[in-house]
């Protein structure tokens, strides 16, 4: 007999709800060989790429990625039932979004109004935030811990000390240092005592200072005789320790000192690395002078700190900035790789003098303004000037203050072009050194361009096409998604841990946008 007719296929609402074979099924979580890393929160990013223009249809109607096709009705009720129980808690903020976050939640974001790109360049900027952090932890420690230290050690004096070295492990122009050891519970601390030179104590202002990673930290002081061990080298022009002993009210026993321990141990000052370093300039000529950029960066972000607060003004002195050296971290390459001259130390600011109010002179006095600044450390226009000075120095190159006072702005010493950074440190110098202070560049403005010699962009971004908002918004989202492949690779192979340069990086792309960017690169270029 012949066959009955075949009865009509049903569709399944629940099959409708499951992820859909092609391009479409990466948008249900694949697992990387990263998720278990400090980048567990990014998501993958080829997801960026796949999900293209921003669709005018509402994110209701639509699936959250692959192509656009026309809904059924038993596709519309699945999508229904599909992401109607997950919504009955808040919707998570980007900040808390990780690897695991359920997908319940995770369809709250990407049906919200950001959709796709902007959960992951939130994702982007929360990690680089936490990566900053961490990076920073490991640097300077954590704040507790640096608070319960100097409760620690109020009331202690030389007894409580172990003394590693009896010569001094840093000179600068204003102090002595040693190394010293102290005990704190069941850690073995390595500290620096600083002996301040007759009348050369910044300590009133130095108390009053915030905390920053460019600015020495004073743990704690006492007053006490000197131990007989120690060895105060005579200076030319300065007191010698005999002389130490005339003045003393003992002159048989070693004097009365105030002492300051220090977090930090310094290994030289900013005129030693200078001094030292002309041979790696002409030798490797790229190395040197990105070092000399990432040390001025350090010291603008210090510097930037001190007007917030408003309570003193470093001392730009090559002879008192310190440099010291950044740990090495357990697995990292760096110690393997660099010697330890040619590593990229910590810069310290370790003088101040009490700040003064800062006043725009008028035009009539913009010369003797420029002339002041430069011979006086205190004056209101000192820290963009002496920065300026600085460069040169740090380059090499003869500008002693006489013969400064008498060039006039186009008329500056030659920086000779050795590197990549030659021409940016040029025109920078030549900002900081303008004798109009209303177009001389401010700190601020020399931390941003000294951020753009060393992570871009480059003048050849715009070789091609013109220099738009747009165009400079892409770049700084394609160069953080980077960025964070980095930190992946590395911290899956030997590249080591992020240090003291990974950090800087780190800030600045978190901070940097395309507004800053256009403007900055209008001076530089």
């Amino acid at each position: 007999e012949p066959l009955p007719p075949p009865l009509p296929k049903k569709q399944l609402q629940r099959a409708e709800s499951l992820p859909e074979q092609g391009p479409s099924h990466h948008c249900q979580g694949d697992p990387t060989p990263w998720a278990g890393s400090v980048l567990y929160s990014v998501p993958p990013s080829h997801l960026r790429h796949e999900e293209g223009a921003p669709s005018s249809t509402p994110p209701r109607d639509r699936p959250s990625c692959g192509p656009k096709k026309p809904l059924t009705k038993s596709q519309s009720l699945g999508d229904a039932v599909a992401w109607s129980s997950p919504q009955k808690g808040p919707c998570p903020s980007l900040r808390e979004l990780t690897f695991g976050t359920t997908d319940g939640e995770l369809g709250q974001l990407l049906h919200g109004p950001a959709g796709v790109c902007g959960v992951l360049l939130g994702c982007q900027a929360a990690t680089l935030a936490r990566l900053s952090a961490r990076i920073q932890e490991e640097l300077v420690g954590l704040e507790g811990k640096q608070q319960l230290l100097e409760a620690e050690l109020v009331g202690k004096r030389w007894g409580a000390l172990r003394i590693l070295e009896t010569e001094p492990c840093c000179e600068s122009g204003d102090a002595w240092y040693f190394r010293v050891g102290f005990t704190s519970g069941q850690s073995q601390l390595e500290l620096a005592a600083k002996v301040p030179k007759p009348c050369c104590s910044s300590l009133g202002v130095q108390s009053s200072l915030g905390t920053h990673c460019s600015i020495q930290r004073l743990l704690g002081r006492f007053t006490d005789r000197l131990p007989r061990e120690l060895l105060l080298p005579g200076n030319p022009g300065e007191q010698s320790q005999s002389s130490f002993r005339q003045e003393s009210a003992c002159p048989a026993t070693h004097p009365v000192l105030q002492v300051l321990i220090c977090a930090e141990v310094p290994h030289q000052t900013l005129a030693d690395f200078v001094k030292r370093s002309q041979g790696l300039h002409r030798t490797s000529p790229g190395h040197y002078e990105r070092l000399g950029c990432l040390l001025l960066l350090q010291l603008c972000l210090g510097l930037e700190h001190l007007q917030g607060q408003n309570e003193g003004q470093g001392d730009l002195s090559p002879e008192n900035l310190l440099l010291v050296q950044c740990p090495c971290p357990p697995g990292s390459q760096q110690g393997k790789k660099e010697p330890l001259g040619l590593s990229l130390p910590r810069l310290l600011i370790s003088s101040f003098f009490k700040a003064k109010e800062k006043r725009r002179p008028c035009s009539a006095s913009q010369e003797q303004d420029w002339a002041k600044g430069l011979a006086a450390p205190t004056s209101p226009a000192a820290d963009e000037l002496k920065l300026g000075r600085l460069i040169y120095q740090i380059l090499h190159v003869d500008i002693s203050l006489e013969d400064t006072l008498g060039f006039r702005s186009n008329r500056l010493p030659e920086i000779p072009s050795l590197s990549i950074y030659s021409a940016g440190l040029r025109r920078l110098a030549t900002l900081l050194l303008h004798r109009d202070p209303s177009r001389r560049a401010s700190i601020p403005q020399a931390r941003s361009i000294l951020q753009v010699l060393l992570w871009g962009p480059r003048q050849e971004l715009f070789a091609r096409s013109r220099k738009t908002l747009p165009l400079l918004q892409s770049w700084v989202e394609v160069k953080r998604a980077l960025l964070l492949l980095r930190f992946a690779e590395n911290s899956a192979g030997a590249g080591g841990r992020a240090g003291l340069e990974e950090w800087l990086c780190c800030q600045y792309f978190q901070e940097v946008t395309e507004h800053t960017l256009y403007h900055v690169t209008q001076d530089l270029y």
